[in-house]
């Protein structure tokens, strides 16, 4: 599969509240929900050569804490592994955005 950059990715607020909603009640109170990443983290993934998109890998901490791997894609689908990554997150909890309908 090769990849443009414009893929519709798209999807509405009623879904998107359902899916975190799903989420957020398969996990016990407390465990992570969301994860932030600076936009200065993102455009040096996205600024990289040959750069169309994002691809978001799971990761998990020594001590168990979910962690995301962020890593640039090109259009034939491979990752660029050696150029920007991004990890190191914020969690939500505990820096969690108010009350809205993707994490209520």
């Amino acid at each position: 599969m090769s990849f443009t950059g414009s893929e519709d990715h798209s999807i509405s607020l009623t879904e998107a509240a359902h899916l975190t909603e799903n989420y957020r009640n398969s996990v016990s109170t407390g465990a992570t929900i969301a994860h932030y990443f600076g936009k200065d983290a993102i455009n040096a993934i996205l600024a990289q050569e040959d750069c169309v998109g994002i691809r978001i890998y799971y990761g998990l901490k020594d001590d168990g804490e979910k962690q995301l791997v962020i890593c640039g894609v090109k259009a034939n689908n491979d990752d660029l592994y050696q150029g920007e990554l991004a990890e190191r997150s914020i969690l939500c909890p505990s820096n969690c955005p108010a009350n809205n309908p993707l994490n209520t």
